[in-house]
């Protein structure tokens, strides 16, 4: 099933996907014991498949990333966190902040997580995932790494308004088969920057689900980014930055395409 979250003559909905304007309207919460009605809505405009309740993030999980950006490979899942305020909907714009010229693109596999989980062992990771969809973890470079800037961490460099797009759907888990078999894409003005597939993730979907729940429950409507694969700008000689007027495009195998405009903050 392919969820869409949309506004429908002023009306926020969830509904099952029909095509690019339309879908059946969806009774229930989301996630939680909800059913596909026949009323069909008219898709006004799009916005993230879901609200999280948390975005967790994993860093430095592609090998090749691992390798671009000369760090060593993790032992376990490196968490971090982007605040609610990041939330950004599809075909909505990324707009560059007044404090930061170093903005950076970074494509990824997002996770849904359906109900409250703790102590998963990986075997049984997947009853608690509720479906798939695609995520640009948008960071600050600059307020990343450079501690004069009284920066140097990585949830503030990640944590500007509007820095995480997610969408345009959420695939239920029962289509994808193997999340860690899809070809990940990320596109600048049209051309290929990442292109890569996300077998090459150091710890798999299963293990990221472990990790975290070992020491926090995951709730209902958390969102996992799950790490970025190699090309991103920030590694690139020279270095690629994004800049007001750039299109910024993530495609994921079986998800779609999530899709912003870049604008100068107003």
């Amino acid at each position: 099933m392919r969820i869409v979250r949309f506004l429908s003559s002023g009306r926020v909905h969830f509904g099952r996907r029909i095509d690019a304007d339309s879908a059946h309207r969806i009774d229930g919460p989301v996630p939680g014991l909800f059913r596909v009605t026949d009323e069909i809505l008219r898709i006004d405009h799009l916005l993230s498949p879901i609200v999280p309740t948390d975005i967790l993030c994993i860093g430095l999980n592609y090998r090749e990333h691992a390798r671009e950006t000369h760090a060593v490979i993790p032992d376990h899942p490196m968490l971090f966190i982007k605040s609610g305020n990041t939330l950004n909907n599809p075909n909505d714009p990324v707009f560059i902040p007044r404090l930061s010229d170093k903005i950076d693109y970074e494509g990824e596999l997002a996770v849904v997580i359906s109900r409250d989980a703790k102590h998963v062992h990986r075997e049984s990771a997947g009853d608690c995932i509720l479906g798939y969809t695609i995520a640009n973890d948008i960071s600050a470079r600059d307020w990343q790494q450079d501690r004069m800037l009284g920066g140097g961490q990585y949830a503030r460099g990640k944590s500007f308004d509007g820095f995480c797009p997610l969408g345009p759907e959420m695939v239920t888990s029962d289509e994808i088969p193997d999340p860690n078999a899809l070809r990940l894409r990320t596109l600048l003005n049209g051309r290929v920057m990442q292109d890569e597939s996300t077998a090459d993730m150091i710890f798999d979907i299963p293990a990221i689900i472990e990790s975290l729940s070992s020491t926090m429950t995951l709730r209902a409507g958390a969102v996992i980014l799950t790490g970025t694969p190699s090309g991103v700008g920030v590694a690139r000689n020279p270095q690629v930055f994004m800049k007001a007027g750039d299109t910024i495009a993530i495609e994921i195998e079986s998800l779609g395409r999530l899709e912003n405009p870049i604008r100068a903050e107003r």
